[in-house]
């Protein structure tokens, strides 16, 4: 985990990630056997997400998401207070249409030169990027097809992202208007009432000419807002397939395979551009990264971790309210110490030992959730996305020093953690009360 956090010299987390599975494997505390089982568990999250975020590479490189960005910037219309709604929407938007990962890659540099654009000092930028990117991650708790480790655990967990959805979609929301009001308190006095007209416009053409970027992207391009439209209303019908898919038992990736094809497709067709450039760019050590954190964390459980815990936690989490508290505020802890990647696969592998009733089983997995998509956001080293950010920022040249982060983070997310476990275990009980659950 502390080789993932530090990354020297720019490796991918995939490489620790691979080393640490090999030693396990070498160990014998995962058998060859087991090795099956893991990939039937892994390969359908990990192709959902990467056709996500092939489908991403293909919107960035036709210009869709600098033709939002400029809209938003357009309908900010002089207010730095909107300019604040309407940028946090758009990150919850692109995490909830594809990933909290392709989240943060696309909206970062963007809001960076729509901030940049606007001539706005450096701490008049600050409330926009770290809300952003608060909101932006925070977003996959809603749907677990928006964060691969989610799809996994729900994989183990036996629960249908249909069901998931419908006992998570109105508490974590919910919770999220939360933490963005928390935000919106947080920084008013720093948000400038007032924007100055941009200095430079927010098109595909100057996104790549702009001295921030160092990509070779498609300024040539022209799309029309028509056609625009036409795209962002496929991948909305796209979106709502896999929700159908999992209703009909039909497996999600495969829906998310035939979208990502389909739009590499009619971009080869409609724009002659051929595929191999996004296919290159696609993030393929997910594959790897995902099996060999789950490989490691499975030897884990097989060396008496999951023992252990179940032993120590089962005679709490006897009911909803208790399991809800209790698991949702360890796996807040676990996810900063650990990471949200292996802290929920351990929580899930947990939760499947303790043999307790099948509706305190889903609260305590949903509470988990939100345990490790929100929760985990105290400390940036909490989940991958926040790592990539600082990242991201690093590269552009826009330094964040921890305590920046932190100052901000512990404010709003220990809150917004109770709030949103709160309104799960009232919506469980409503749900169970009309026998719903």
């Amino acid at each position: 985990m502390m080789l993932i956090y530090w990354r020297p010299k720019g490796i991918h987390e995939a490489i620790p990630a691979a080393v640490g599975a090999a030693i396990i494997l070498v160990s014998g505390a995962v058998s060859l056997s087991s090795l099956v089982d893991i990939g039937v568990k892994v390969s359908g999250a990990a192709v959902t997400i990467i056709s996500t975020f092939i489908m991403a590479l293909v919107l960035e490189s036709i210009g869709f998401f600098h033709w939002i960005a400029a809209m938003l910037a357009e309908r900010a219309n002089g207010s730095g207070v909107r300019l604040f709604w309407y940028t946090n929407a758009l990150c919850f938007l692109m995490t909830l249409f594809f990933n909290n990962d392709g989240s943060i890659i696309i909206t970062t540099p963007i809001l960076l030169l729509l901030l940049k654009s606007f001539q706005l000092k450096r701490h008049e930028q600050l409330p926009y990027l770290i809300s952003g990117a608060l909101i932006a991650t925070a977003s996959s708790a809603p749907i677990g097809v928006s964060n691969m480790v989610n799809l996994i655990s729900l994989k183990i967990i036996d629960m249908s992202l249909y069901l998931q959805t419908a006992m998570m979609f109105v508490p974590s929301m919910l919770g999220l208007l939360f933490l963005v009001g928390m935000l919106f308190a947080v920084f008013y006095n720093d948000l400038p009432r007032t924007l100055p007209p941009l200095s430079i416009p927010i098109t595909p053409r100057s996104f790549y000419q702009h001295p921030l970027s160092n990509s070779d992207g498609y300024d040539s391009l022209k799309i029309s807002e028509q056609k625009m439209k036409a795209i962002l209303l496929f991948v909305l019908v796209m979106r709502a397939s896999l929700f159908v898919a999992s209703y009909l038992h039909i497996p999600v990736e495969w829906v998310a395979l035939a979208g990502a094809g389909l739009l590499l497709g009619w971009r080869w067709y409609a724009l002659q551009m051929k595929p191999f450039d996004v296919l290159q760019k696609a993030p393929w050590h997910i594959l790897v990264f995902a099996f060999g954190m789950y490989i490691i964390v499975y030897g884990l459980n097989g060396a008496g971790l999951g023992y252990y815990l179940v032993q120590q936690l089962q005679p709490y989490v006897s009911n909803s309210f208790h399991a809800i508290f209790i698991m949702g505020s360890l796996m807040s802890v676990l996810s900063n110490v650990f990471n949200n990647h292996p802290a929920l696969m351990i929580g899930t592998l947990t939760l499947t030992e303790m043999h307790i009733d099948p509706i305190v089983l889903k609260a305590a997995y949903l509470a988990m959730i939100i345990g490790s998509d929100i929760g985990s956001l105290l400390l940036p080293t909490g989940t991958l996305a926040t790592l990539l950010w600082l990242h991201i920022l690093k590269k552009y040249r826009y330094p964040l020093l921890w305590s920046t982060y932190t100052k901000i983070s512990l404010l709003v997310i220990p809150p917004t953690v109770l709030v949103t476990l709160t309104i799960l275990y009232g919506w469980i009980f409503f749900l169970s009360s009309i026998h719903l659950l």
